[in-house]
């Protein structure tokens, strides 16, 4: 087999097991704005129920951190492609086990600290899968070809969202009765079969030729979570800083819209979620092209570009929203996507060259999983607290416009290492940041 057609098998190899992933991460985001609050949270008002249920939601944000040291040191010691297949087997285990988990009426409080625990160890688990899939695919492309193979695996997170969506919107067919008592378990059982195949692929992958480079030179680091936060720091709080804006803007937009929406725009459940399909078709066909075109024009300006995007659009999405005509919400939603897809296409190839290859899965598991503590796991929550206290979505914008300045900044002081950085582009700003 040449090495492009290998490259090309292990490029949707990650693609698939990352689609896996996120589909089952997915299906409970959705699952905590639309039924976990009468299910596991009962007890309380419909307000603390959903904001209960969303913090749900956030606690695996908050093992993702552990999990990117755990799988990033074991990653950079004794190889990707093991740590790929241990995190999708218990985030595939995890998942299932929410579909048989029993509720708050069944068992009482019980039900909500079993469903903690088991969240607990979906992040762990998604930890150290999105830097593994991203530094397998990226380690096996051509120079030339690293931006577009980046984003193609980075397009998981919109199939993962897209099959979530459609087995919510089958389910929803369900009488309200019916989805209420067991309509709601089936995305997360079915997601076994989708486990399968993942497990299917990733066991016949080959190690990323870049950490076989480092095992035949003897540089495998003994500790590399010391060295990364020895050497490093700077680097690991920057790209934490810069992934803000993406995590936040995708997570108003995809879980905090659907409680919005239904409860204060009066559009219905199944639209919602038809707008969020739909919108996430444009985003798997918007990153390849972005990343496509950054092994071109180079990574940093279109990631700075869709930052600068994401600062400004949610004024007119969130009043396009409120119109609750079809069209124009589909437009507001587009609006906001097209940025979010510039720089979510150029984010995972960017960061893949940040550090050193010997520390590259720790350095780039520990900086992007705390970008997502701050960022994608707060903001359902944030933009549910802020809409309640102020009454407007104003507050809500004006805190996606912040995280995006904090973005932005941090964002142009992050450098790639100069021998990873694209031919096409600019050679300004190589400089090591150390």
């Amino acid at each position: 087999m040449t090495h492009d057609a290998h490259a090309r098998k292990v490029l949707i190899s990650s693609l698939i097991g990352s689609t896996v992933e996120w589909y089952e991460f997915f299906i409970y985001g959705t699952a905590a704005s639309l039924v976990f609050n009468e299910q596991f949270f009962p007890q309380f008002d419909p307000l603390v129920g959903t904001l209960l249920a969303l913090s749900t939601f956030a606690i695996a944000f908050v093992a993702r951190p552990l999990g990117g040291v755990v799988f990033g040191h074991f990653g950079d010691r004794i190889g990707r492609k093991a740590m790929l297949v241990l995190t999708l087997t218990l985030m595939g285990g995890a998942t299932f086990v929410i579909g048989l988990l029993p509720t708050y009426a069944q068992i009482g409080v019980a039900a909500p600290i079993l469903l903690v625990l088991v969240r607990l160890v979906q992040g762990f688990s998604l930890g150290g899968e999105y830097s593994g899939a991203v530094l397998m695919s990226v380690e096996h492309a051509a120079p030339a070809r690293r931006g577009f193979f980046g984003a193609v695996v980075n397009t998981g997170a919109g199939w993962g969202l897209l099959l979530a969506n459609l087995m919510f919107l089958l389910v929803s067919q369900l009488p309200d009765d019916d989805f209420a008592a067991y309509g709601w378990r089936i995305p997360f059982l079915c997601s076994a079969v989708l486990v399968a195949l993942g497990l299917f692929i990733r066991l016949r992958l080959d190690e990323s030729p870049d950490f076989k480079a480092v095992q035949r030179t003897g540089a495998v680091r003994k500790v590399p979570v010391a060295e990364v936060l020895r050497a490093h720091p700077l680097r690991v709080v920057l790209m934490c800083l810069a992934y803000l804006s993406a995590g936040v803007t995708f997570y108003v937009g995809t879980v905090f819209s659907l409680a919005y929406g239904t409860e204060h725009v009066g559009a219905s459940r199944d639209v919602l979620l038809g707008l969020v399909t739909m919108v996430n078709i444009l985003t798997i066909v918007a990153i390849p092209f972005f990343g496509w075109l950054s092994d071109r024009v180079g990574r940093k300006r279109i990631f700075l570009a869709g930052i600068a995007g994401m600062a400004v659009v949610p004024y007119a999405w969130f009043g396009l929203l409120g119109t609750a005509n079809m069209p124009l919400m589909l437009l507001g939603f587009v609006l906001m996507f097209l940025p979010y897809a510039a720089n979510y296409g150029v984010m995972p190839t960017l960061f893949a060259h940040v550090f050193p290859v010997g520390v590259r899965y720790t350095g780039m598991s520990v900086g992007y999983t705390l970008g997502t503590v701050l960022g994608s796991g707060l903001a359902p929550i944030v933009a549910t607290f802020l809409l309640d206290r102020t009454g407007d979505w104003a507050a809500i914008a004006l805190y996606m416009t912040g995280t995006a300045v904090v973005s932005f900044v941090a964002a142009l002081f992050l450098r790639e290492r100069p021998q990873d950085v694209p031919a096409g582009a600019s050679p300004a700003g190589l400089e090591s940041t150390k």
